[in-house]
């Protein structure tokens, strides 16, 4: 064995934690891979809290508030496209490259839905170009969000994977939470008329410089310590299609176990990140205003919250965690959905203690997903399973919740759509090995089994 392939020479590519250094890598990494998340989820958080502007825009007449939901929902078709693309590939040729790709791809295309004209200005055409938007945009997350939780799980410190890799999804809440408040204060600031002529249009040009921000960060980072050990090793061969036929092949129980994983995780999240704002101001009647309120406290209170859980989950597992928040939601969705509807402040309340009991899944993510698949396929196996699953069940339960709650008057339908995907998710879990503290290195499924094995190789090594 070489110098260059030898155990220290990952020693030397992973940032040391306990180091100025390496902790200045750390933040980088976390920067480089949370803003890519910010961007895409800012624009969600745009979009959820502008329904109303976008109707009138795009959707006037008998679609109304479904066109818009659709406008949503289409986003998510070429997400799995995506992710078996953008995946393999960048499981051959690296993380970096990729994700700088699908963030110019994203922030691009939110920035030109501020510039479209609207129904009145370009009849049926203005609805098509939302729309096209939106499909590139599913299909630049379909490599976004699996690449920059593999980047981040790749650079974290083995034992602190939670801690770290819960930033991605600070990132998350911080993005939708800028969107949400942009629109708030815009709508604070302007008048309705002014709102639903040319102000709705603010919010999504601000993506375009959040974008080349993160496109720096990513730049000035190299690809993970896992990865580049691989390619040091000539681990990486074949070509991304050999990528691809090898996950499929090899590796497809762990994409059930997390397919079902992220049905309950994505309709949970989409229900209440994306829906809530339309359901507290359509289904509830509270104001455009008092609705994102509520939506906007309750992200913040997560967004404090969720540093805490990921660091949690480096000593308690991910298993724990993750039980407690399916069971938590299965059990009082219904009782907090009916609270929500009694009133401004109830609404506040019902929505942050669902928020809370979300938190452990969302925190755990990349701590979670990435250990599930060795490096070789890492990125594509969980660029793949996460989109179908997101595309099918997650991005769907906004349209999915608004038919419903208008074709039927049931405004509890939303918990009881969770509770439901609360329930594949606890089946998915008992088949989920714990991964908490072992390492991502090597082209085996990350387990303690392999961590011993590769100890004692070392062991022998250096004798």
């Amino acid at each position: 064995m070489t110098e260059a392939t030898s155990p220290a020479s990952f020693e030397q590519l992973a940032p040391d934690p306990e180091s100025p250094e390496g902790k200045s890598i750390l933040r980088k990494a976390i920067g480089a891979s949370a803003i890519g998340n910010a961007t895409e989820w800012y624009d969600y958080g745009v979009y959820a809290a502008a329904t109303t502007y976008l109707t009138q825009a795009f959707f006037p007449g008998d679609l109304g508030t479904i066109g818009t939901m659709l406008g949503f929902a289409i986003s998510f078709v070429l997400r799995p496209l995506g992710g078996m693309i953008w995946g393999p590939i960048g499981d051959r040729i690296g993380r970096k490259s990729v994700l700088a790709m699908t963030i110019l791809l994203i922030s691009g295309a939110t920035a030109l839905i501020g510039v479209l004209p609207t129904h009145a200005v370009a009849g049926v055409w203005a609805p098509i170009l939302l729309i096209a938007l939106r499909v590139v945009q599913g299909f630049s997350t379909g490599g976004e969000y699996g690449g920059a939780a593999t980047f981040m799980a790749e650079y974290a410190p083995d034992k602190k994977r939670g801690k770290y890799g819960s930033f991605l999804e600070f990132g998350t809440l911080a993005g939708f939470s800028a969107g949400t408040a942009m629109v708030l204060l815009l709508e604070l600031l302007l008048t309705d008329d002014q709102m639903q002529t040319w102000g709705w249009r603010i919010p999504f040009l601000i993506a375009l410089p959040l974008g080349l921000i993160g496109l720096y960060l990513r730049s000035q980072m190299e690809d993970t310590p896992v990865f580049q050990e691989l390619e040091q090793e000539d681990e990486i061969v074949g070509t991304a299609w050999t990528r691809f036929k090898d996950l499929l092949s090899n590796y497809w129980k762990p994409i059930l176990i997390m397919f079902g994983m992220v049905i309950a995780l994505n309709v949970a999240n989409y229900t209440l990140l994306a829906y809530q704002p339309t359901y507290l101001k359509d289904t509830i009647g509270l104001s455009d205003s008092s609705g994102s309120t509520v939506v906007l406290i309750g992200q913040l209170v997560m967004m404090v919250m969720i540093p805490f859980f990921g660091r949690w989950s480096d000593s308690t597992g991910r298993k724990p965690m993750w039980w407690g928040s399916l069971i938590g939601l299965f059990v009082l969705s219904l009782p907090l959905y009916w609270l929500m509807g009694q009133g401004f402040a109830w609404a506040i309340i019902g929505f942050v203690i669902l928020g809370l009991l979300y938190i452990p899944q969302l925190a755990t993510i990349s701590a979670t997903f990435p250990a599930m698949f060795p490096t070789q396929v890492r990125y594509a196996g969980f660029a793949i399973s996460y989109n179908v699953a997101t595309a099918a069940f997650g991005g769907t339960a906004p349209l999915v919740n608004d038919a419903v709650v208008e074709s039927t008057g049931w405004n509890l339908f939303p918990a009881v759509y969770m509770m439901g995907a609360c329930a594949i998710g606890m089946v998915a879990m008992v088949f989920l090995k714990e991964t908490a503290g072992v390492s991502l290195r090597g082209t085996e499924i990350p387990s303690k089994e392999n961590d011993f094995r590769m100890l004692q190789e070392a062991t022998v090594a250096g004798k």
